[in-house]
């Protein structure tokens, strides 16, 4: 059985920071692909950052470049997302997906449709 489990959201103010974690279990360590979507109130699902955790490589949305990162620990079966200078417009549920995949090398790892697995979520708000 395949699950998603997210934590580490929070509220915070603008400049901060925040570390979510994805806890990835029942799929090969070694050839899916793991990002971050966030969502907010009447807004569509934005792809954040993705990680293809067979070879490490990454991907980083340009509206985040730069503050966001993403990263995993395959022993933990973890993948990280670490938000740094926060901002009001970073306010948004995130969720972490998963798909067997090399995160389509990098072309449409920001489509949501093109992933299997989904967790439930974890709210982030940053204050002005």
């Amino acid at each position: 059985q395949v699950q998603l489990v997210e934590s580490g959201g929070g509220s915070v103010q603008a400049g901060g920071s925040l570390r979510l974690s994805c806890v990835v279990s029942g799929l090969p360590y070694n050839r899916k692909c793991v990002s971050w979507f966030r969502q907010a109130p009447g807004k569509g699902r934005e792809g954040v950052a993705a990680v293809a955790t067979g070879d490490s490589l990454t991907y980083t949305a340009s509206s985040v470049k730069g503050r966001f990162t993403v990263s995993q620990d395959n022993a933990k079966n973890t993948v990280y997302l670490q938000m740094n200078s926060l901002k009001p417009e970073d306010t948004a549920m995130y969720y972490c997906a998963a798909s067997i995949d090399h995160c389509w090398y990098g072309r449409s790892w920001y489509e949501s449709p093109k992933y299997n697995y989904w967790g439930q979520g974890t709210q982030v708000t940053v204050s002005s």
